[in-house]
Parts: structure tokens; C-alpha cells; sequence
């Protein structure tokens, strides 16, 4: 007797091509390796709304209009005359069920993709800084009949109840009162109106587009999926599993968003199982979010080898080059590592350092770099992608993650998948299962910069660091992650069904 695959479906927020951290890069790998488990999975995803651009996705529009066959794309887009909640109801059965298109570039097997397009709000940086993903660049999104400048978009419920506030049992009428909103949207992705209310249009859409179909548990990666998420799970009854990639502690200190928390902390609470990075971070999740230890697991990011990078030969220079690359925000530490530059430079002159990325704090990391005299010596790039990543890594002696809270940290892995011996910071989740890297204190700058002039003027220490490294990182799997990932599943679809019979 065959055994029923298991599916899933997946909230997330990033998805290749379209990101922007490790949020992104984790969320593939870990549905790459369950694909490749045989899982099946409907992943559900907002942003661009190009279908050009990615050919593995299914996409439908707020307004239900389903990405047509190519014979079909030719045909003017029109206008729908009525926007009554039923009637959008039933163009969102008629498009789901007559539109299922899986992956057709062979990389997933048993996945599909939901995109609904809205403009792409990173929630945990600046923007207006990125010249790569940011709202400052114009781009269009699917709304029929028109096209309209992804700056210039937002949205509004006219509604009292929202999903992100803990409404969780809108009707199809209450879910379909959003609507559209012409007017000037900040360009910064903090946690201003303008994100919750795509946070609350993601919601609202995912409950009305997944709720008609078919799955056995869902996942929900990170806040400003837990209230889709919530609302699914109200409405299916099938089982909740948040998995916690970081926390509001993580991102902002002890200065948190309040209802940045009460989303994580509604999520997590109404959750049947909840996933984390880290034995830090699931610290953070019962201590801070009043969690029983005993509903909550780890799961360890992994990393997926790339043959092609790791053969780029290291670039030849005269400069030693240590690297920081992540996002510049209070979270990564870019301060602490500026601050360690400075006390390295004092000893020796042949470094250049290299800031890889973009957030709140560019430009005052920028001011501190001049401040200090060593404008001269620290490169900002900006935000990388792609080659551009390989070849700074081709280029690099060490890399260092200063993190002030690191829930995870997958960068270190990708660095020394590239033979780059890394420095890394005790608050981290990767410093878990890295023996073979150096560690330090995110705030001891004196001791981080003693390390790097360590390795920089050391070359055997900095290839027994790579040596040993090198087969710790290939341990460190995305199978082992989706592995990890159904036990969980299993459980909560256990313990969903254990309460159904109890109750």
C-alpha cells in the first residue's frame, strides 16, 4: 500500500531571487531538501510580481488575477466589474483550481509557489539604501487593468478587526474589505503602518487562497507570517508550526516593538510545535516569550556547497582583506567591527576591510569610519548578490561576524564553503556547532582585533582553521534541517489529533 506523501503549506516572506538576508537563503534550502524528501509543499509568498522574472512560481494577485498560460499573457489585462466578496471568492477557487503550475525548471519536484504581489518591505532594514531591493526603485505588481509604480502603492482595512491584532475569524466578506490606496509609502522597512498593512494583506490573502486546499500542517517562517499562519489554522484546523528564524530581542536590543513582540509572542503561543535556529534562540523563546521548553525544537540551518564557487581561486593582492558581510543594522554589530578595524590598523598597514551590505546603519558606519581616520581602509559595497558574493569571498582572509545577537548565522558556513577562515561572535547560534572558528565577545574589540592580526600574520593557523572547518560545514546539511523538520511535522499532526480525541 502506498504511503501519502505529507504536504505542506509554507508562509514565508523571501524566496530566490527576490532576497535580502538569511532569511531568504534559508527558507530555499530548507524546501529544496524537503522537496527532495518528497514533501510536498504549497509555499505562499508576497512581493514582485514579474512572472518573467521566476519561473517556478504560481502567482496570484490581491485582486485573484492568476498568472495565464503564455498563449494567454498577450491578451489585455481588464478590470473586474464587480470586487463583491463573493464574487472574488469565486475567482480565487476558479483561478487556484484551473491554474496549478509547479516548478517547471526541474528544481522542485513536489513544490508550488503562491506569490502575492505587493510591494517588497523588508522588515528588519532601511530600504531607501538599497539600491538593489529598495522602494527608492520603481517597479510594477500585478494589479489588473493597470500598472502602478510599487512606490506609490499602499494598503488599508477600513475594518476594526485586523489579523494581526488576533482577529482570527473574519469571514470571507470581512477578509475581502481591503482595498487599495494610492499615496507617497515610506521607503524605510521599519515596522511602520505601511509594513503591517501588507503584514495584514498577506494574511488576509493567504487565508482566503489556502484555506480550499489541501495539507496536512502549517509552517510559518518568522513574525509577519504567524498571523496568516493563525488564521489558517482557526479556519483548517490542521496544525500550526512557527519556526523563529530571530526574535523582536534579536533585532532591536531591549528596545522592543511591542506589537512586533505580541505578534511573535500570539504566533509562537497559539503554535502546536515551534522551530528555532538555535539553543539560543529557543533560550530567548521560553524565557522572554513564556514558552514551555518542551513544544519548542532546533533545528540547525545548513548550507548547500556550491562546487562552482569553492573552485574560484583566491585573487592575489598585496592588501590582506577582511570581511564583513550582512546586513548594517544594530543586530550584525558593523560598530564593533569598525571599532576592531581601528585597533588593527594601528599594528598593521597592508589590511583593507570590506563592508558587504546594506541597512539602517550604513551611513553612520560610514561616519565612523571617517571619524576614526581609516576612511581610506574600509570599502563599502553596498548590498551583493549572486557572482558578486563568490568573488568577494575569492578575495577575503577572514571573514568576521560581530553579531550582537545572531540567532543562526548562516554567512560563516558560506564563508568557509568558500576555504575563508571566520571569526565569529559568542552570541551566535552558529558558534554552537562550529568548533573550528575563532570566537570572541560581539563587544570586545580589543580581543577581535587581536584575533585578526592573528590569522592575517599567522598562515598556519588560518589553514588549520580551514582544514578542520571545511569538514565541519559539510555535516551541516539542508537534509539534515528537513530531516529535523518532519519529526516535528509528525509531532504536531500528533499532537493536533491526540487533542481532537481528548476533547
Amino acid at each position: 500500500m502506498e504511503v501519502k506523501a505529507m504536504r505542506v503549506l509554507m508562509l514565508g516572506w523571501e524566496f530566490p531571487p527576490f532576497i535580502t538576508g538569511g532569511l531568504g537563503t534559508a527558507c530555499y534550502g530548507l524546501t529544496r531538501a524537503l522537496d527532495e524528501q518528497g514533501v510536498e509543499i504549497l509555499f505562499v509568498l508576497p512581493g514582485r510580481s514579474d512572472p518573467s522574472a521566476v519561473s517556478h512560481l504560481r502567482l496570484i494577485s490581491q485582486e485573484v488575477k492568476a498568472t495565464p498560460d503564455p498563449a494567454e499573457q498577450k491578451k489585455p489585462a481588464t478590470v473586474p466589474e464587480t470586487d463583491s466578496a463573493t464574487t472574488t471568492q469565486k475567482r480565487v477557487d476558479q483561478h487556484i483550481d484551473g491554474h496549478r503550475t509547479p516548478d517547471t525548471t526541474g528544481e522542485f519536484q513536489h513544490t508550488e509557489f503562491l506569490r502575492i504581489p505587493s510591494p517588497l518591505l523588508h522588515p528588519y532594514q532601511q530600504q531607501a539604501e538599497d539600491t538593489v531591493v529598495g522602494l527608492q526603485t520603481t517597479r510594477t505588481f500585478n494589479i489588473p487593468g493597470q500598472d502602478v509604480p510599487g512606490h506609490v502603492i499602499s494598503r488599508t482595512f477600513d475594518a476594526d478587526k485586523k489579523i494581526i491584532n488576533g482577529d482570527l475569524d473574519l469571514s470571507d466578506e470581512e477578509l475581502a474589505e481591503e482595498k487599495p490606496k494610492e499615496g507617497t509609502s515610506s521607503s524605510s522597512g521599519d515596522y511602520g503602518g505601511n509594513l503591517m498593512e501588507q503584514v495584514e494583506a498577506y494574511a488576509r490573502f493567504a487565508t482566503r487562497a489556502a484555506s480550499k486546499e489541501s495539507f496536512d500542517v502549517i509552517h510559518a517562517h518568522d513574525w509577519m507570517t504567524f498571523p496568516a499562519g493563525l488564521a489558517l489554522a482557526r479556519r483548517t484546523g490542521k496544525p500550526l508550526v512557527t519556526q523563529v528564524h530571530s526574535t523582536e530581542f534579536d533585532r532591536s536590543g531591549e528596545n522592543v516593538n511591542q506589537q512586533v513582540y505580541d505578534i511573535e509572542r500570539r504566533g509562537m503561543h497559539g503554535s502546536i510545535k515551534i522551530i528555532t535556529v538555535s539553543q539560543l534562540t529557543k533560550n530567548i523563546v521560553t524565557n522572554r516569550y513564556g514558552i514551555s521548553p518542551s513544544r519548542v525544537s532546533v533545528v540547525y540551518n545548513g548550507i548547500n556547497v556550491d562546487p562552482v564557487a569553492t573552485g574560484i581561486s583566491p585573487i592575489g593582492r598585496r592588501e590582506k582583506i577582511v570581511l564583513y558581510m550582512g546586513r548594517i543594522t544594530f543586530q550584525k554589530g558593523p560598530e564593533y567591527f569598525i571599532r576592531a578595524a581601528t585597533r588593527v590598523l594601528q599594528v598593521m598597514k597592508d589590511v583593507r576591510f570590506v563592508i558587504a551590505g546594506s541597512g539602517d546603519m550604513y551611513q553612520r558606519c560610514i561616519e565612523m569610519a571617517a571619524e576614526a581616520g581609516i576612511g581610506n581602509k574600509i570599502l563599502f559595497t553596498g548590498f551583493l548578490r549572486g557572482r558578486d558574493i563568490d568573488r568577494v569571498f575569492a578575495m577575503a582572509n577572514l571573514y568576521v561576524m560581530p553579531s550582537v545577537s545572531e540567532p543562526f548565522g548562516i554567512a560563516p558556513l558560506e564563508a568557509l564553503s568558500h576555504d575563508v577562515p571566520v571569526l565569529i561572535s559568542k552570541s551566535s547560534g552558529v558558534s554552537e556547532v562550529l568548533t573550528h572558528a575563532l570566537k570572541v565577545d560581539f563587544w570586545d574589540t580589543e580581543a577581535m582585533a587581536d584575533k585578526i592580526v592573528a590569522v592575517l600574520k599567522h598562515p598556519p593557523l588560518s589553514q588549520t582553521l580551514k582544514r578542520h572547518a571545511a569538514m565541519e560545514v559539510r555535516q551541516l546539511t539542508w537534509q539534515d534541517a528537513a530531516t529535523g523538520c518532519r519529526q516535528v511535522y509528525a509531532e504536531a499532526i500528533q499532537g493536533m489529533n491526540a487533542g481532537a480525541m481528548s476533547s
